[in-house]
């Protein structure tokens, strides 16, 4: 039964500084450039107040741990535990799995393996990996990006974590390329479907594509300058995921102006609403 979830983007104005991962080429080492912004809610606090506003999983993105030391994720496990909600994946925003910079590739996947041991210690039930950067019509990146992702699903099934991917940046960019690393990749990969990922004619034909082989569904809106969601287009794609048998978790996604909270309860209502008429 589909359920409501959260995706910390949606309150990074709220949650502390942000931590973006990016790779030097000069060093040829990560590094980490830190974004400040207010904390008025911890990481910590956040599972128990997701269960008081009634979502029953969160995904949190990689650049809002403040540790990955074991310590911090056993706490964050058992704040999760105490609340009642599920802690359903670790999104990591950082990688290429297409690089042509084999010390970049290499040191990306060393990453990547460190991301999958916190998501285990953490608790999480999956992890997002990033499928690539270069161009779904490089037909060379897809079948890169496809070895790749099930290397790192094997590393991870032994951690009792799932490997996912999403039709974010250049590789799957289109549901032709998601078509494509989908059968290349199957079952070992399933997917994560944003809404707001895809665009023009094609936008809904493109989102049935990989609707049926995800786990969790990105709700995002499109908003206008006050915040409020266009809900005719919301409640399309809401219909299609539906349609598709879609069965998993609404991930409420905010990212316009506002109060982030506020902005969140316009689209919970939208969601809500569409799966009472669809039971």
């Amino acid at each position: 039964m589909s359920y409501l979830s959260l995706s910390t983007w949606s309150l990074h104005r709220l949650l502390g500084p942000l931590r973006w991962t990016a790779w030097d080429a000069a060093g040829e080492r990560h590094i980490v450039n830190e974004q400040e912004q207010p904390e008025s809610l911890t990481l910590l606090q956040l599972p128990a107040e997701a269960a008081k506003r009634g979502y029953e999983a969160l995904e949190i993105c990689h650049f809002h741990f403040p540790s990955t030391e074991p310590d911090y994720l056993l706490q964050l496990r058992e704040a999760f535990q105490a609340s009642g909600v599920r802690f359903d994946t670790l999104l990591l925003d950082y990688g290429d799995l297409t690089s042509n910079d084999a010390n970049r590739l290499k040191a990306d996947l060393t990453l990547m393996r460190a991301w999958i041991d916190a998501a285990a210690h953490s608790g999480a039930k999956q992890i997002r990996i990033v499928a690539g950067e270069r161009e779904g019509s490089d037909k060379t990146a897809l079948a890169q990006s496809a070895r790749h992702l099930r290397e790192l699903a094997a590393y991870s099934k032994g951690k009792n974590v799932n490997v996912v991917t999403e039709n974010f940046k250049a590789l799957t960019a289109t549901g032709d390329d998601c078509r494509e690393l989908i059968t290349l990749t199957e079952p070992d990969v399933q997917w994560i479907t944003d809404f707001g990922n895809f665009s023009g004619s094609r936008k809904y034909e493109e989102l049935d594509i990989i609707l049926k082989h995800s786990v969790s569904v990105h709700a995002k809106a499109q908003y206008d300058k006050q915040g409020l969601p266009d809900r005719a287009e919301f409640e399309t794609c809401l219909v299609r995921s539906v349609q598709s048998g879609f069965d998993g978790a609404y991930v409420l996604i905010y990212d316009g102006p506002g109060d982030m909270w506020e902005g969140l309860e316009r689209i919970k209502t939208i969601v809500l609403d569409m799966l009472k008429e669809a039971q």
